[in-house]
């Protein structure tokens, strides 16, 4: 049995890094009693898989984490299970989402195709941001230079550029969820490929005509592609997800008569 869950990691613990977000993982199952399966060999690990890792600094209200309980395991209850979860996690990671995923689906490494980034950028222009953003979407294409293994190469942004918006301000209902998320704008919206090549955050905003820095950097959504369309990862659940709380911009997309939270 393979559970699968949704997870924000906002406020200061954007400060520690992907494998330290693993170690903390691990502690909390494990304190959790949650039965989960065992690698063989010379140095057993418990079977945890991560999405896409998240640059240290950076916020998210999307993370997800697949787990595989052992083979005798009892299924868990799994409304009992993610309160207890959040309760063991640091302030600002918090589970919202947890379902049932068949183990033979693709990694999440693997099937994440694009994910959604928000930039709370205050020191920029409303007008001069909405302008940028229409031209990057213009362009044929965005020249980057690069540095791989030792070498300087060029690549091109456009194709990994799929959206791209500016936001005066967010919902408010998103700030009184998550208190810690940023709402101080103007934003900045885009959805960026992650196959054949992912782009970093920031290297979209090096390419404006006036490179930007962002306050703050969250990642909003995965998304996974799937004859054509695209899903929320725990939407390819084999059984209905359980979901903490109201639903968050992490929903939002996905199914909007349900999500209730509006960028404008």
């Amino acid at each position: 049995m393979r559970l699968r869950l949704r997870f924000t990691k906002l406020g200061k613990v954007r400060f520690i890094s992907h494998r330290d977000v693993a170690r903390v993982w691990e502690r909390v199952l494990r304190r959790a009693g949650v039965p989960v399966a065992i690698t063989e060999g010379f140095s057993p690990r418990p079977k945890v898989h991560f999405g896409l890792a998240l640059s240290t600094g950076h916020e998210s209200l999307g993370e997800y984490l697949d787990v595989d309980l052992h083979p005798d395991a009892t299924a868990p209850a799994l409304e009992p299970l993610a309160e207890q979860l959040s309760d063991l996690l640091p302030p600002g990671m918090e589970v919202e989402a947890i379902a049932e995923v068949d183990r033979r689906a693709t990694s999440l490494q693997q099937a994440v195709t694009s994910c959604t980034w928000l930039y709370a950028l205050p020191d920029a222009e409303p007008g001069w941001l909405s302008e940028q953003a229409d031209r990057l979407l213009g362009a044929d294409e965005l020249p980057v230079t690069r540095t791989r293994k030792g070498k300087t190469v060029h690549d091109d942004l456009r194709p990994a550029v799929v959206s791209l918006e500016a936001l005066e301000r967010l919902d408010i209902r998103t700030t009184d969820r998550h208190p810690e998320f940023p709402s101080q704008g103007p934003f900045l919206r885009t959805e960026l490929s992650t196959q054949p090549r992912g782009v970093r955050p920031q290297e979209l905003l090096d390419v404006f005509d006036r490179p930007l820095r962002a306050q703050r950097t969250v990642r909003l959504h995965q998304w996974i592609t799937l004859d054509g369309a695209r899903h929320e990862p725990l939407l390819a659940a084999t059984r209905a997800p359980h979901v903490t709380g109201p639903p968050t911009l992490a929903a939002a997309e996905t199914a909007e008569d349900i999500a209730g939270v509006r960028a404008s």
